[in-house]
């Protein structure tokens, strides 16, 4: 089998082919006080700066970042509406820790108890919600498990809804920014949820807990934790200059610390790197002649966008490298992967993404592939 690659050169700034190329260099991340932390690319998904990245960790009501999750899910899926009555039962009532202080044999609307999650950290709206939607919060907490297998947590368990105490209930700050990335990517209607500052329930305003909102302008989320076992815990996102990070800090001192750790993983990763777009999604990267199909030539192109995250100011070209098989044969399914891009960058590959068909080629007729066999076999032949 022959493969065909196209090696091409894509500029990154608005240089000449001729200017000189600067160096770039990037200082060593700052070390945070804290038991583990994660800095991550939205966009691109690199991981900019990473602690005990893996170590299995109490997580405190980052748990309800998946509780949250679930229930945004199914509002989009449309299974319920904003104003979906839930009722709150003696134990969601009864729950202790941070409250949204609703009231047993009541009903509240889903989107009340979204806030009462995300902007109050009420235990109350939580097992209320997770009660609704699977039965019970035991039953909620394996579908939690189950979304986790779905987005790569490898190294999380959850036992309950809430993140209270548990024996086995763990995850890692990996794992955390895994699940902010779909909170922000999926569900970007119901997102800015996460950047409301207060929230008044039962004539009780209470203000969110991330005392980023009110620091940093550029933050619009996400989500504090606190138990005496975790400490204090913050996933953190926020957007400048079209670049968006996503910095989770666990196992903290103070409330106080965790702003101010997880400010310092944000300031650093928005002075030394940004985002570039290489690619848009579908976009026709290369046109490839297919044989014994109905059309001679099929489009090539990524199934999502490519970002890069680079030093903030590198100038230069990229390598691009796209190697598809010689001979596309019909028939050709559209998203049917056939080669692989890989872009590098003075000599260090940045990305490597499979290459899809951008639209079907149905298979010829009889005649058509007969006349398309025969060429193919001299095209080998003589290849």
């Amino acid at each position: 089998m022959r493969y065909l690659l196209l090696i091409v050169s894509v500029m990154i700034s608005a240089i000449t082919a001729s200017a000189v190329q600067a160096e770039v260099i990037v200082p060593k991340a700052p070390d945070l006080d804290a038991s583990a932390y994660v800095l991550m690319d939205a966009d691109s998904g690199r991981i900019l700066v990473e602690h005990n990245a893996d170590e299995r960790l109490p997580p405190a009501s980052l748990t309800k970042m998946m509780t949250s999750y679930i229930a945004v899910h199914e509002l989009e899926l449309g299974n319920v509406t904003e104003q979906t009555q839930v009722p709150i039962s003696v134990k969601a009532w009864r729950k202790g820790g941070s409250k949204m202080f609703v009231r047993e044999g009541t009903e509240v609307a889903l989107i009340d108890l979204l806030r009462g999650i995300i902007v109050q950290s009420g235990n109350d709206a939580s097992v209320a919600v997770a009660e609704y939607f699977a039965g019970s919060e035991e039953a909620f907490a394996g579908w939690m498990n189950q979304y986790a297998e779905r987005f790569g947590m490898t190294n999380t368990h959850f036992e309950n809804a809430t993140g209270w105490p548990a024996e086995g209930h763990l995850s890692t700050a990996g794992d955390i920014a895994k699940l902010a990335l779909h909170i922000v990517k999926d569900h970007p209607h119901y997102y800015k949820l996460y950047a409301e500052k207060y929230y008044e329930y039962n004539d009780i305003r209470q203000p969110n807990r991330n005392k980023l909102l009110w620091r940093d302008p550029s933050v619009d989320g996400l989500k504090t934790g606190h138990t005496d076992e975790a400490g204090f815990c913050l996933a953190a996102s926020a957007v400048r200059d079209n670049t968006r990070l996503i910095a989770v800090v666990m196992g903290t001192r103070s409330e106080e610390a965790r702003a101010r750790e997880t400010q310092k993983l944000l300031a650093y990763g928005f002075r030394y790197y940004e985002t570039r777009k290489v690619y848009n999604a579908e976009e026709v990267l290369q046109t490839n002649p297919v044989w014994l199909g109905k059309t001679e030539t099929a489009d090539i192109g990524l199934e999502k966008e490519l970002y890069l995250t680079l030093p903030r100011g590198m100038k230069g070209e990229l390598e691009v490298n796209i190697l598809t098989d010689e001979f596309l044969e019909a028939p050709i399914v559209k998203g049917q992967v056939v080669g692989t891009l890989t872009v590098s960058m003075e000599g260090e590959v940045q990305a490597e993404r499979p290459l899809i068909a951008l639209s079907d080629v149905e298979e010829a007729g009889f005649f058509g592939r007969l006349w398309g066999s025969i060429k193919l076999f001299f095209a080998r032949l003589f290849a």
